[in-house]
């Protein structure tokens, strides 16, 4: 087995470089902060870090507009900043991930200077431009995800240029064999300093109908990767993403890859995303595992959860799925699921539930901490999505806020007293130096039951089978093993165990009374077992 077989199963720790830890007090984070808290993300026991985007970069999109691939923005250090970072992950036993963004740059890319400044240079067609229809409006009924047409009129051109997020983010033409060339050797840039593998965000855009078909209307307007208030969910997303060609360019992106023994995590947003990551991780030649926006919905039950893997199970095969119930683009988990209420196992009980489906699993900065989605005023949103869509939909600058570390100071020991988002005093109080020092704290469960799984090979690798159609209980057994039963309500429930189940030893759930074969599970509670 390669070395890079530890994804399988994985804990990926996601840091949103922006609100780590900020070693210059410029109010920003760097990678010189990440790297000075890197001994307390091995102190969790996860596999490996993924960081967002740190390249050079307008910041209209807060790094996801890269405007040189090949560069550290100066906010966040430099590339030598970079080099240490991931030695001294090596050192630690962590792995490194990077976020790659391929589908579309910045408007202040070179090549997009370039492509917009005629139509006949030698990079005006690496980006997709249309003329206008014969009355002057956009070529097709395309709409961004931020809200709007997807296309932007250029004056230099006299065309009209695709953006399926903002107007400062052109989509790259993959159609053109020098586009898809040139996007590799962006990969292998980083490869070549050493990274153990990339996230690749939105990575369903990258193709286009070359016909510029309409998409039909939903049929319904049900989209895990918009809210309801956006009007992006009222189209089935036919032609715009999710085509064909990419299929090959993911076999070109994996067999480049491999020379490095390097791992390819995929981000998918599309109508059917459960059908995109099956299709996406098949066969062994395409990405490694996916993740979609399925768990970071509002929707939540138990029999919400097993509907998702249920269906995804029964059409992935050979690939392998990567389960998240936070990131930076959704609010936090304790929030969107867990209503604020703040039972001290809401978030215990999601980890362990989270860690014992089968796929590996992401972790978004904070959740360790049970921090809850911040609440931001207007004038202090940051984010160009949320002031666009405000106030039914305020956007993700509430799961972006500060990292707090020390409970006694104004920032929460983030590094600068005036953060580029505020910090908010509920998440001083959860502070990760008041729940260092509290054994029965949330960051204490996540560090001994990330420990415990390592000695729990099923919960890795081993096939899921679901044992009941419960609305509120989850359960299922892992390889035919191990029992994972888990309540997914504040209110108690009852469940009858199998006759050979007995306790997994060490196990640090809690929540669970057993009465011969008749298990009372408190207000998420969980139990696992281990099955003759």
């Amino acid at each position: 087995m390669s070395k890079s077989a530890w994804w399988r199963g994985g804990v990926i720790y996601q840091i949103y470089p922006r609100s780590f830890v900020d070693s210059n007090g410029d109010g920003v984070g760097d990678l010189a902060g990440i790297t000075g808290k890197l001994p307390y993300v091995a102190s969790l026991g996860v596999d490996a870090i993924w960081i967002s985007p740190f390249f050079k970069s307008p910041m209209k999109d807060f790094g996801y507009d890269v405007s040189d691939y090949r560069a550290v923005d100066p906010m966040f250090g430099d590339i030598e900043h970079f080099r240490h970072l991931v030695s001294e992950a090596h050192r630690l036993g962590l792995k490194v991930m990077i976020d790659q963004v391929l589908s579309h740059t910045s408007e202040q890319h070179a090549w997009f200077a370039e492509s917009r400044a005629s139509r006949d240079n030698a990079r005006a067609d690496w980006y997709v431009w249309s003329e206008a229809k014969p009355d002057g409006s956009p070529p097709n009924n395309w709409m961004s995800v931020f809200g709007g047409s997807a296309w932007q009129w250029d004056t230099r051109r006299r065309q009209y240029y695709l953006h399926n997020f903002l107007a400062s983010q052109p989509d790259l033409n993959f159609h053109h064999p020098e586009v898809q060339d040139a996007m590799l050797d962006e990969v292998r840039f980083w490869l070549e300093l050493g990274v153990d593998g990339l996230r690749f965000d939105a990575c369903n855009f990258h193709f286009h109908d070359t016909q510029l078909r309409d998409n039909p209307p939903a049929q319904i307007r049900d989209n895990a990767t918009v809210t309801a208030d956006n009007p992006y969910g009222y189209q089935a997303h036919r032609y715009d993403k999710s085509q064909p060609q990419n299929l090959d360019f993911l076999k070109r992106l994996r067999s480049l890859l491999n020379e490095y023994d390097a791992v390819a995590l995929g981000e998918i947003g599309d109508d059917d995303s459960l059908a995109r990551m099956a299709e996406y991780t098949a066969g062994n030649d395409k990405l490694h595992m996916a993740y979609s926006f399925n768990l970071l919905t509002p929707a939540f039950s138990a029999d919400y959860i097993r509907r998702q893997v249920r269906e995804l199970e029964a059409q992935i095969g050979s690939g392998w799925a990567c389960w998240t119930t936070g990131n930076h683009d959704a609010i936090r988990m304790p929030t969107r699921w867990g209503r604020n209420a703040g039972h001290p196992r809401f978030a215990p009980c999601i980890l362990a539930m989270l860690l014992s489906l089968r796929g590996s699993a992401c972790l978004y900065q904070g959740e360790e901490l049970a921090l809850p989605e911040a609440e931001l005023s207007f004038e202090q949103l940051q984010d160009p999505y949320g002031i666009a869509m405000w106030p039914e939909f305020k956007g993700r600058d509430g799961c972006r806020t500060p990292m707090p570390w020390r409970h006694d100071l104004a920032d929460g020991g983030f590094g600068s007293e005036t953060p580029w988002l505020p910090m908010p005093d509920a998440h001083r109080r959860l502070a990760v130096d008041v729940q260092d020092a509290d054994p029965d704290s949330c960051l204490a469960f996540y560090r001994r039951f990330i420990a415990w799984r390592r000695g729990q090979p099923a919960l890795k690798d081993g096939d899921i089978r679901f044992l009941d159609d419960d609305a509120q209980v989850l359960a299922f057994t892992r390889d035919d093993t191990t029992l994972c039963v888990f309540n997914l309500s504040p209110e108690p429930r009852g469940y009858t165990l199998p006759a050979e189940a007995e306790e997994l030893a060490g196990c640090p759930l809690t929540g669970a009374r057993r009465d011969g074969r008749e298990l009372t599970l408190e207000g998420w509670g969980g139990w696992m077992g281990q099955l003759a």
